[in-house]
């Protein structure tokens, strides 16, 4: 009998998705929990398992396709008839819920251990390479390897989707990397490994996530390219415009001295206890940030417009402005004043990392209650950013220079920094947000002077 998969909630608010990529094709037999989809939110990429084993019948939207929650995604052929009371409530969600599959895979509706499925494939010559997932295989390096007479079996390699997308720019195929790596999860260091040695990539090839531009009025000398807001882009641009015209922004400047924070660094760096830690100076502004927010809680407050309240936090869930190829995001660091210096350059680092990859999920980009944007990595000395939408401050962090500065009476050569704190004026006052500006500022000049603060 037929049953139909509807694009389940994927987050909390999010009301529809785009397909980034299907990994099966009509016809194809799929098991439990095997990925069907690559969808992409206002908030994060994520896979969707199969809910059922079975045959794939129809698939209802095209990759770049944006579908509702709730609309039909995928229908499938599965095992049982319309007369069988188990497999009848299975499909239609009678007895048997509907599985949420958002991180935590399907409710079995089929016996037996999933198993991800083979794939015929006569390995011998970029023709015979049509029956492989082309999804995920484009433009492949095939003479790179030995090439059997025979037809094999091969499986469809083990990657994520982020190295999957990486090995397509690179026009890489993760066929000839899995019988390199044997049977375990390819890494993006496999895939740039394999390259480096093959030496090919496929000019002009693009991340998946990437919406395509389109060149308008073609004739003549000028031209307009464009390009579909779709993803994060449209939800940062929604989010961004409620904000700047709910909260009153004011933004405040500060520049200052951070040698002592830079030789605090070096000192960390050169500590062999500290290796496997990559500590920064925004681990270090994180910090004083953290410290600074217990002396004004003012700027770790949201106004509540319906309840007609300012609500205060007695924790800090700090957000972290991060750049990605999908457009600006804001990952949270969860109860950040409980974590210590190197505590904090550890989950910067993974934030990061998580965020390149595309892979941060919809629940890490909720409920901040204070942000910081580093400008500085793009040679940025100051700016004005906009508020997260209900936050009460975010401060942006400048790029740190070696300049003549005034130290101890005389000119010398000095690290320096800018900070620029947006808050809401409804929640802080002029005077609360120069303090908190000042504590930051005074802590990162004086890094000592953490050991004051409570």
């Amino acid at each position: 009998m037929i049953a139909e998969f509807r694009l389940p909630d994927l987050g909390e608010g999010l009301t529809e998705a785009e397909v980034v990529q299907w990994l099966v094709a009509p016809g194809d037999t799929v098991t439990l929990n095997q990925t069907l989809a690559e969808v992409e939110t206002a908030k994060a990429v994520v896979e969707l398992p199969s809910p059922y084993d079975g045959i794939v019948s129809t698939l209802h939207a095209g990759a770049g396709d944006t579908v509702a929650v709730g609309a039909p995604l995928i229908a499938f052929d599965v095992a049982g008839s319309d007369d069988d009371p188990a497999t009848s409530a299975a499909v239609s969600g009678g007895e048997a819920a509907q599985p949420n599959l958002v991180g935590y895979g399907a409710a079995p509706s089929a016996q037996g251990r999933p198993q991800r499925r083979s794939r015929r494939a006569a390995v011998g010559s970029p023709a015979t390479t049509s029956p492989l997932d082309t999804a995920v295989l484009e433009a492949a390096p095939h003479d790179a390897a030995p090439a059997p007479s025979t037809e094999v079996v091969v499986e469809r390699p083990r990657s994520t989707p982020p190295v999957r997308a990486h090995a397509k720019r690179l026009g890489v195929d993760l066929v000839l990397v899995a019988a390199e790596v044997g049977d375990r999860v390819i890494t993006r260091a496999d895939v740039d490994d394999y390259a480096a040695r093959v030496g090919t990539v496929v000019p002009g090839a693009e991340a998946v996530a990437n919406p395509e531009p389109r060149i308008v009025d073609p004739g003549g000398d000028r031209r307009e390219v464009r390009i579909p807001v779709r993803g994060v882009r449209k939800h940062t641009a929604a989010a961004m415009v409620e904000s700047a015209f709910t909260a009153p922004h004011v933004t405040v400047f500060h520049t200052v001295d951070v040698t002592a924070t830079t030789e605090l660094l070096a000192s960390l760096r050169a500590d062999r206890a500290l290796g496997e830690h990559r500590i920064g100076p925004l681990a270090v502004v994180a910090k004083a940030v953290c410290l600074a927010l217990a002396r004004t809680p003012g700027l770790n407050s949201r106004w509540d417009d319906a309840a007609g309240e300012i609500v205060q936090h007695d924790f800090v869930d700090l957000g972290i402005a991060a750049a990605t190829e999908r457009g600006l995001i804001v990952p949270i660091i969860r109860d950040a004043e409980a974590l210590t210096l190197t505590g904090l350059a550890d989950a910067l680092a993974v934030l990061a990392t998580t965020a390149r990859a595309g892979r941060t999920p919809p629940a890490d980009l909720l409920g901040g209650t204070f942000s910081l944007s580093n400008i500085g990595v793009f040679g940025v000395d100051a700016g004005t950013p906009i508020l997260p939408p209900g936050q009460s401050g975010i401060l942006a962090v400048g790029a740190i220079r070696r300049q003549p500065w005034e130290h101890r009476g005389e000119i010398a050569l000095r690290d320096v920094l800018t900070l620029s704190l947006s808050f809401d004026h409804r929640v802080v006052d002029g005077a609360e947000g120069a303090r908190f500006l000042k504590d930051v500022a005074d802590i990162l000049q004086e890094p000592g002077r953490a050991m004051l603060l409570r």
